[in-house]
């Protein structure tokens, strides 16, 4: 018998998935939903779903495990909508990259019996250099190599929190259970604060005085340095998201003012020294976590390790997907 899941978001993360989740077909019905149904269409003929489902509230009647790949400014009122359709025991995910603000709406809004659980991908070392987004960028080894942080609200059932936990593995990655807290504060470092960074670079620089002739000549590193404000979902869900953290990414914030103003003050004094070493070990530091990251070789693994938690698959996959992945 197939186990149901179903897909809300049909965009690069969700087409992803269900493009990863296509080797298991034979145990899972792949159901996929997007708000347009273009994209439905085209995700069917890519192969990232079974079959597609317009209709919200029947396309999660039937599911065990709801994945929501959508914007964070759209989580709040999905699952308004899809609440009262969830089946008892039901499983939502969501991979929007604030967790404390998606936690609380979760337990105001689904129906007792129905769990959250959230999760925030760190994709593919390999991908990394990508910046395509949408359906046609989506790929089966996005998560490969990968890692997801799972997060869940006190009171969520371990079997809830095991059956996120395989689903991560059946995408290629692996899982690390983290405090709402702790995964918003990172990502307020490592996703928010580049985009925010962006942003202002290019409110500092664009229809300033020489940018007439600037734009002309702006290259790789001005598009790349940008791109941070050009490769996400809406700026919708990056205000949402900067707003509901506000702590974190004020923190963040903070440090790179602070780092700013270190390297300004070097070249206003004349200090090349200092300029070059504060180069010099950005370049390292960046060099050193790439080849981590590709490698997946972290110098404290106990730090931050997997806990193992009792697998479901045996109940739900018939223990085969657990074992098949876990084994690689």
């Amino acid at each position: 018998m197939q186990t149901q899941i179903t897909i809300i978001g049909l965009g690069q993360i969700g087409a992803s998935m269900g493009l990863a989740l296509a080797e298991h077909k034979e145990s899972i019905l792949r159901v996929g939903h997007d708000l347009k149904r273009e994209v439905e269409r085209e995700a069917l003929q890519k192969g990232a779903a079974d079959k597609v489902e317009h209709n919200l509230p029947a396309a999660v009647r039937d599911a065990k495990l709801v994945a929501l790949a959508i914007p964070a400014s759209k989580v709040k009122e999905t699952l308004e909508f899809i609440a009262p359709d969830l089946q008892e025991g039901a499983v939502v995910l969501d991979t929007s990259p604030i967790k404390a603000g998606a936690q609380k709406w979760a337990k105001e809004i689904l129906p007792q019996g129905r769990h959250y659980v959230g999760l925030t991908p760190a994709l593919n070392p390999e991908r990394l250099h990508e910046f395509g987004v949408g359906l046609t960028s989506a790929q089966a080894d996005l998560f490969s190599k990968g890692l997801f942080l799972i997060t869940a609200p006190s009171g969520v059932p371990e079997e809830a929190i095991t059956l996120a936990m395989d689903f991560v593995r059946l995408l290629g990655a692996e899982p690390m259970l983290a405090d709402p807290f702790e995964a918003d504060g990172l990502m307020s470092t490592v996703h928010l604060l580049p985009q925010l960074v962006a942003a202002s670079l290019l409110n500092a620089t664009l229809d300033q005085p020489g940018w007439q002739d600037a734009r002309r000549v702006a290259g790789r590193p001005y598009a790349v340095a940008t791109s941070g404000v050009a490769y996400q979902d809406e700026l919708d869900s990056l205000r949402l998201s900067a707003m509901q953290n506000r702590v974190g990414i004020v923190h963040a914030l903070d440090v790179t003012i602070a780092a700013l103003r270190s390297l300004r003050d070097d070249i206003e004094s004349g200090n090349e020294d200092g300029l070059a070493a504060r180069l010099e070990s950005a370049l390292k530091g960046r060099q050193r976590w790439l080849g981590e990251r590709l490698t997946a070789n972290w110098e404290n693994p106990e730090q931050g390790g997997l806990r193992e938690i009792p697998s479901m698959s045996e109940r739900l996959f018939g223990g085969f997907f657990t074992k098949k992945n876990r084994g690689k």
